[in-house]
């Protein structure tokens, strides 16, 4: 049997409400590079449409030939319920006006016979349950495209490999870091030099243009800035946006070393040369104070939990029961780095880098 997948303690009892953040990564079955331009530009759409469905955030997002990555912000569920009225209006962003006014029908009913209580369970029980919850819309997000996927390639079963992959983050340094290496997805894979041409990513829509992509990348780097100063900076895109530049091209840079066996020099890590980085530098990007986070690939995707070492401790403290009885603390040293900032839940050891 599955374990439950492992969320944020405060979801739910968090008196102020505090939101959680969660890099998710899906991948198609057996890795089929499937996803072209048409697939891409329908998981976008779709992607939109639930994230407004669900009342979730995307903070950042990525879709890539095989896999997409998504950086998600849960709020905790609102204590008070949603009024009839205003779920009616919520359904009406999925349902067509027959399929609402079905639901209408059957909550009237209720009303009129006085079953007040049976309103709200069917309202909980059909519809509020998928809000607010990071499982139910990654399952709707990709059932919906993969109905839409089967129908378009007239195929049938699976289109995603197991169940997504989900990583608890803590806000401010962790979150930026976690964006960054989310819009490098391309770079990496050497689809595209410059991670603003890739149209598939939330900071190439956000350069493009997009609201909701410069939203999710502001509130990503707002939080930071509060992290560091203590005060927070006013939304401006075009600020934001240069402090954000600055965070890929450092990290986006491709690096090379010398093989003692081959006496070459050889790249180790692909993305943006060096010579196109300088040009970006000297065309206004300014690096950011902060050192970058150089890690292997893996702990993004199966750290569990990545945060400050006080940030990890803190959620292995609420959440003992899932260990064994040997675990007697929860932040793991990322191996392989010099960084000191991110501490993960698990010890994933030297493992190779891949998107």
């Amino acid at each position: 049997m599955r374990q439950a997948r492992f969320l944020a303690p405060w979801k739910k009892d968090d008196p102020v409400g505090k939101p959680a953040l969660y890099h998710c990564v899906s991948r198609v079955v057996d890795r089929q590079l499937v996803l072209k331009r048409p697939e891409r530009e329908q998981f976008v759409k779709l992607m939109r449409l639930y994230e407004r469905f669900c009342g979730v955030r995307i903070r950042s997002h990525c879709v890539m030939s095989n896999h997409f990555h998504l950086f998600v912000e849960v709020p905790p569920r609102p204590e008070a319920t949603m009024s009839d009225e205003e779920l009616l209006r919520h359904l009406g962003m999925l349902y067509s006006d027959l399929q609402v006014a079905e639901v209408r029908h059957q909550l009237a009913i209720r009303r009129k016979a006085g079953d007040d209580e049976g309103a709200e369970r069917f309202k909980q029980e059909k519809y509020l349950y998928r809000m607010w919850d990071l499982s139910q819309f990654m399952k709707v997000l990709k059932q919906r495209f993969t109905q839409w996927f089967n129908k378009r390639h007239a195929r049938k079963g699976t289109l995603w490999e197991d169940r997504f992959k989900s990583v608890l983050v803590e806000d401010g340094y962790t979150a930026r870091v976690i964006s960054a290496y989310i819009d490098l997805n391309p770079v990496r894979a050497g689809i595209v030099e410059e991670p603003a041409r890739y149209r598939w990513s939330s900071y190439g829509a956000a350069v493009a243009g997009d609201r909701q992509a410069r939203e999710g990348i502001t509130r990503t780097m707002r939080e930071h800035e509060e992290e560091s100063t203590g005060v927070t900076a006013p939304a401006d895109w075009r600020r934001v946006s240069g402090m954000y530049r600055a965070l890929l091209l450092k990290d986006g840079e491709e690096r090379f070393a010398h093989n003692a066996k081959t006496l070459r020099t050889e790249r180790v890590k692909r993305g943006m040369s060096k010579a196109a980085v300088e040009r970006e530098r000297k065309r206004g990007a300014h690096l950011s104070r902060a050192q970058l986070l150089r890690v292997k690939v893996r702990h993004f995707v199966d750290g569990l939990v990545l945060g400050s070492r006080s940030f990890v401790e803190g959620v292995f403290d609420q959440k003992k029961d899932r260990f064994g009885p040997k675990r007697k603390n929860g932040s793991r040293k990322i191996r392989g780095t010099r960084e000191n900032r991110i501490w993960s839940m698990r010890d994933l050891g030297k493992v190779s880098s891949s998107g």
